[in-house]
Order: structure tokens, then sequence, then C-alpha cells
């Protein structure tokens, strides 16, 4: 299996604590210790499979979890959630059982195949197609935490609900880090979407998530309803149907009464403040 690090720039690894985390960025690297009293105990897994060891150093290094329990521990929970980067036998998953998050060493190595060998359009990067993904599997898996342990109640698929609870997250950002993160989480489901009429075995309909056609349409829909202007091409260049599009404010209102009901009163009221204010103008690293 090919050594995901010295495949991956090493700006992609900061990216994802400076760009994908920037409200954290005004904790010191001294404050990123793992506190005693933390509800989210975070380990990095020594991998099983030595190509993945370069992938764990550099997470480690970058402190990649350290940031994600930065986020979490934000809620207050009963219980704590443990949250792992690990090896997972040549499987490429993440997934949250009862007890703990955990990412796979493969899940990162795909989202790294997945990367894009020519330009992208709507302005759709490299990195974005990596930091997008990224993020989003924290936070879809980390949303099935949070309903759980909160006793949020769902109406629909747990699935869908955990994606929407992604792509709200993901808004929450400054407009470019948004506008980024959600075009990057939306193209790793055009990876299975190759032509305009998809043939598909029926029993993949009977799978708890959508399809990933679905999942892009949903995911372009609450960006689209968040903020019009700002993801205006997506449907004047057709990525989101003008039909589907004239319903997005609606669907992006119903996902942000959902958040600021079930879950924001259960987040510390300090980071409460500082999510609504993660708009703000931030620098981008270089």
């Amino acid at each position: 299996m090919p050594n995901v690090v010295t495949q991956m720039h090493k700006s992609v690894l900061i990216l994802l604590v400076a760009v994908i985390f920037p409200a954290l960025a005004i904790w010191s690297s001294s404050n990123l210790a793992q506190s005693a009293d933390t509800k989210i105990p975070i380990e990095y897994v020594p991998p099983k499979n030595p190509g993945h060891q370069s992938t764990y150093e550099q997470m480690k290094q970058e402190q990649v979890l350290e940031y994600v329990q930065k986020v979490l521990d934000s809620l207050r929970l009963p219980r704590p959630l443990p949250v792992k980067l690990m090896g997972c036998d040549g499987v490429a998953n993440a997934w949250y059982d009862g007890e703990s998050v955990t990412v796979c060493y493969e899940y990162i190595e795909e989202v790294q195949k997945n990367e894009p060998n020519k330009p992208l359009p709507l302005g759709i990067t490299k990195m974005d197609t990596l930091a997008g993904p990224l993020l989003d599997v924290f936070m879809h898996e980390s949303g099935h935490a949070v309903f759980d342990i909160l006793a949020i109640p769902i109406w629909g698929r747990e699935e869908d609900a955990a994606d929407y609870f992604s792509t709200y997250v993901m808004l929450q950002y400054d407009k470019q880090r948004a506008r980024e993160l959600i075009l990057g989480s939306a193209y790793q489901y055009t990876v299975d979407m190759h032509q305009p009429q998809v043939s598909m075995a029926l029993k993949d309909f009977s799978d708890e998530h959508g399809t990933p056609a679905q999942r892009f349409y949903n995911v372009l829909c609450i960006a689209y309803g968040a903020d019009p202007k700002l993801f205006a091409d997506v449907v004047e260049q057709g990525y989101l149907p003008k039909d589907r599009a004239d319903g997005c404010d609606d669907e992006y209102h119903q996902v942000s009464y959902a958040f600021k009901t079930t879950v924001q009163p259960h987040l510390d009221r300090g980071f409460a403040k500082q999510l609504s204010k993660m708009r703000s103008k931030l620098k981008t690293p270089q």
C-alpha cells in the first residue's frame, strides 16, 4: 500500500490545522495538549501497516486530533467521547459505534487517491478536494455521536441528519473557506457520478446512506440556501438544478433551526458566540 504522506504535501496537513479549524487558531500549541478533564480523549493508534507510519507521525506532529478535540470539548456532553485515528485492515472507513468516533488511515488514502488530475470547475482546487472531505468525515461521525449522546430526536434517516450537521458546521466558517470546504466536500460524491444517466443495482437504494448523487445535491442545496450569492454559480452553471434550488432557502432554514434548537443549547456560551462570528475575515495561510 503506498505511503500517503510521501504523496501528500505537508501543506495539506498544515491546512487541516490552520484552514479547516481556523476558529481554533487562537490556541497556542501548548494549549492543545490533552487535558486531564477533557470529555474528548483522543488517540493516534500506531498503525499495523508500515505504509501508514508516516501518516500517523505527521498527524500527531500537526496535532489534528487536538483541534478536533477543542471543537467537541465545547459541547457539554454527559460522558466522554473518544476520537481515534487508526488503521482498519485495508478498509477505507469511518464510524461512530456508540462509544467513540474512529477515522481510518485508509480513508485518508482514499481521499488522496480521488484527488483530481485536471482542473476542476467553480474554482475548486486539489487542496479543497482534500480539506473538504476530511473535515466532513470528522463532523459527520461527530454528528452521529451528538445525536446519540444528547438524545436528539431525528425524523428521517440519521445518515442524512449527520450530513446536514456536517454541512451546517462548514457553513459557519468565513465565506471563502465555507465555499472551499463545501465544494471540496461535494466533489467527493462526484467520483461515482460519471454519466448523466446512472444505472445502479436495486439493492443499492436500500443503503442507510443516500446515493452519492443525492448527497451531492443535498450539500449544494443547503449551501445555496444559506448564501445564494456565494453559491450562485452552482445554479447558474447547472450543478444544482433550478427547480431544486428554488426551495433550498427553506431547506437551509430547517437545518439551521434544528441545530440552534437541539445542539446549540449544549454548547459552551463562549463557543456559541465564537461560532456565530466564524464568518469574519481570516487570512489564508500561504
